[in-house]
């Protein structure tokens, strides 16, 4: 075979493989959207009182033997964000939405909106939630220390004209 015939059927291959995806993607989004209507239609507001929170494997969350068969076994490996806490006098495992999971404050109550054992949103009772800081990347923490370093290399040089 030449050169072009393979390349060729390299990119055949390549574009069966992209347009798979394609489908596949849009076939996921379609069932997230569908799990986001069910989320919507059963929330409500609860006051808890936050114990502790810990991103644990499913087996070891202690979460109803019921919610961890019905979890699919890519996904049993993988930490989920759990969060304990005590909902109308009861102690509870419940799952954390991940974009609010470092908004969740430990020993605190707060206004959550949960649906099941699924907290979607929280707000204060009292006050603000702090917010937690950006990690910096390590370009920035770069940036950072060179800017530090010349700060006091312009300093020296000041003290030594003084002198």
């Amino acid at each position: 075979m030449q050169l072009w015939q393979i390349l060729l059927v390299i990119i055949i291959i390549l574009l069966g493989v992209l347009v798979g995806l394609f489908f596949w993607g849009r076939k996921l989004e379609k069932r997230q959207a569908e799990q986001e209507e069910q989320i919507e239609a059963a929330k409500q507001q609860v006051t808890i009182l936050v114990i502790d929170k810990k991103r644990l494997p499913v087996k070891e969350s202690g979460l109803p033997q019921m919610v961890i068969d019905q979890v699919p076994k890519l996904m049993r490996r993988q930490k989920l964000p759990i969060v304990k806490a005590r909902l109308q006098g009861r102690v509870l495992n419940m799952i954390a939405d991940e974009k609010i999971y470092d908004l969740i404050p430990t020993k605190k109550e707060v206004k959550a909106i949960i649906s099941g054992i699924y907290i979607t949103d929280v707000r204060a009772i009292r006050g603000t939630l702090e917010r937690p800081s950006k990690k910096k990347s390590f370009r920035q923490k770069l940036l950072g220390a060179r800017e530090r370093a010349q700060a006091g290399l312009g300093a020296e040089e000041k003290s030594k004209k003084k002198k």
